[in-house]
């Protein structure tokens, strides 16, 4: 346990000193013009509509990590590298290679593991359906198919499928400062463990999300997620659901850079035939996730 507490602890002061040298520079800027901002990252772990220019291009680095089971040491992410292009101003593509770690030692159901490895593989269409001005409400459809070589909760090597599904929308209630963002997820997959036996499950949710700009350049927020997983495709055998909330922040560095970060913590939820307020056999205690991106 206290090198769990250790862990995070060391965690959260890199995820801080990462925000203040990214916020210093960003608010020594014109503070006084609020221009036009892409809401897509602006939301923490829910998304917005924005798509980008026409012709943009984007690297960046997005890391999602998952901390806490009920007992044990459980410190695990999945990093994807991704390569973004927008061909035309309704249409976006994401693709790129993921890198998993796993830091895993004496949690109920779980093997001891420790490594860094390549994970898989994704590419995501974004398609963008409603743009302001012509509607208040923005909204893009998102479809992402992922390939995973390693299970993102035990680690373990599988072939593992799914196929995530959002509707990201988002409203300007005041204009250039104040955003509310929602989403709609269905993530089925399918996987096949080292005894060649293939199995499903799918996770179904949604989210809300307001934040406010507090510099041109700083955007501050909080968000709320409901999650449901059941063992089908279809929806029919439910194990378990959990409630996360939390903070976030997006920092414009300048006009080619931006960082975000956000922090979740499950403060609700409940597992079929288990004791206990959460559900940490589906989702995690908490999760965390930190993007870094340069635009060109």
């Amino acid at each position: 346990m206290l090198r769990r507490s250790k862990i995070i602890f060391q965690l959260e002061l890199i995820c801080l000193a990462l925000l203040i040298e990214s916020i210093t520079p960003a608010i020594a800027q014109g503070q006084s013009t609020f221009y036009e901002i892409e809401t897509k990252y602006i939301f923490g772990f829910t998304e917005g509509s924005g798509i980008g220019l026409e012709g943009e291009q984007e690297f960046s680095p997005d890391s999602v990590i998952s901390v806490g089971k009920r007992n044990g040491s459980y410190i695990t992410s999945q990093t994807k590298l991704k390569y973004e292009f927008t061909p035309n101003q309704f249409i976006q593509f994401e693709l790129g290679p993921i890198v998993s770690s796993h830091h895993i030692r004496n949690v109920t159901d779980l093997d001891d593991v420790n490594r860094i490895s390549f994970g898989g593989g994704f590419i995501e269409f974004r398609y963008l359906l409603l743009d302001r001005p012509a509607s208040p409400l923005a909204v893009t459809i998102a479809i992402e198919p992922e390939w995973h070589r390693t299970d993102e909760t035990s680690g373990q090597y599988i072939q593992n499928f799914g196929l995530e599904t959002r509707i990201n929308a988002d409203l300007e209630i005041v204009p250039k400062r104040l955003f509310f963002g929602f989403n709609l997820l269905y993530e089925p997959e399918t996987s096949r463990d080292a005894t060649d036996v293939w199995t499903n499950e799918s996770t179904v949710g949604g989210s809300a999300a307001l934040s406010y700009r507090i510099f041109p350049s700083v955007v501050l927020g909080a968000e709320v997620w409901y999650l449901r997983h059941y063992e089908t495709i279809g929806l029919s055998q439910f194990t378990g659901d959990a409630v996360y909330v939390g903070p976030n922040i997006y920092v414009q560095l300048n006009n080619k850079m931006f960082v975000t970060a956000a922090w979740n913590a499950q403060i609700s939820g409940r597992e079929v035939g288990e004791p206990g307020k959460f559900d940490l056999t589906d989702f995690s205690r908490q999760r965390i996730k930190l993007k870094f991106a340069f635009e060109f």
